[in-house]
């Protein structure tokens, strides 16, 4: 279990490892990592390999710290809403009992959310790389010039963004960042991803979409200066115009667990309030 550090899902978490430990089932817990403006140490040690599942009790910023602890692994995840939005929660706190027992009869299903892998660049070494489940966000700082982005896709030039950064998400990323910046709304299964720029300086600059192929590349212009890049909002690093970033889909999607009669558009119109037709 990764388990948010506060009073209530702390309080559940504890019921619910007493519950699957009366069952037979070992349980090993640890608490999200902290978000940094900067890399964590790479040393730290990766979700142990012979785990069946994860629960997740937090909302989404626990929930991409477990996708970021499992690494490369298909460990299949499954949310708990304990937060605020909870887009990649699949369940409640209600439901959190009938949930584990239908994971436990084996009733329910595997979807898997594509990941981006970001690489970067500096002088020709790999500096660092990443696995994303949301977005990759390049941002200026509040004191800083607008920032330039040359953007390149398969290796020819799209255009040079100018703006407050851009965020490049995948489909599962789109009701999160890129959504507030002005993004579309992309069903997961849809094999995409979701350029954004941030308050453009250009109307010409809208968002885009482009396949899941593609490889993107971004270059700072020269002498840019306090740019930070970050991954999933968890971790940063600061950037500068020796450093290419490249953005490709990943062989490691994320496996979480779906639950019988969930339905993405039933949980979308509740994250967002939609309502139904009064006609």
């Amino acid at each position: 279990m990764v388990v948010k550090p506060s009073k209530r899902a702390q309080a559940k978490a504890d019921e619910l490892e007493k519950w699957l430990e009366s069952k037979g089932v070992k349980v090993a817990r640890k608490e999200p990592f902290q978000q940094n403006r900067t890399l964590s140490d790479k040393n730290t040690p990766s979700a142990p390999s012979d785990l069946s599942c994860i629960f997740v009790l937090g909302g989404d910023g626990t929930f991409l710290s477990a996708a970021r602890w499992i690494g490369e692994q298909n460990i299949p995840i499954l949310g708990v809403k304990f937060g605020e939005v909870g887009f990649l929660a699949e369940t409640t706190e209600d439901e959190l009992f009938s949930a584990a027992q239908s994971i436990l009869d084996n009733e329910f299903t595997i979807n898997s959310r594509m990941r981006l892998e970001v690489t970067v660049i500096r002088e020709g070494k790999e500096l660092v790389s990443e696995l994303i489940l949301n977005d990759m966000v390049i941002n200026k700082g509040a004191l800083a010039r607008l920032a330039h982005l040359k953007t390149y896709i398969n290796g020819q030039d799209l255009t040079t963004y100018k703006g407050d950064g851009l965020i490049v998400a995948t489909p599962t990323g789109s009701t999160a960042y890129s959504l507030a910046a002005g993004g579309p709304i992309i069903h997961p299964a849809v094999q995409g991803i979701i350029m954004t720029p941030i308050c453009p300086f250009t109307l010409a600059n809208r968002p885009l979409i482009v396949p899941d192929s593609s490889r993107i590349e971004i270059r700072l212009a020269k002498k840019s200066s306090d740019i930070m890049l970050t991954f999933d909002g968890q971790e940063g690093l600061e950037i500068n115009d020796k450093d290419t970033i490249i953005i490709k889909k990943s062989s490691y999607p994320v496996n979480m667990i779906t639950m019988p009669g969930q339905n993405y558009f039933d949980v979308l119109k509740a994250k967002l309030n939609w309502s139904g037709s009064n006609i």
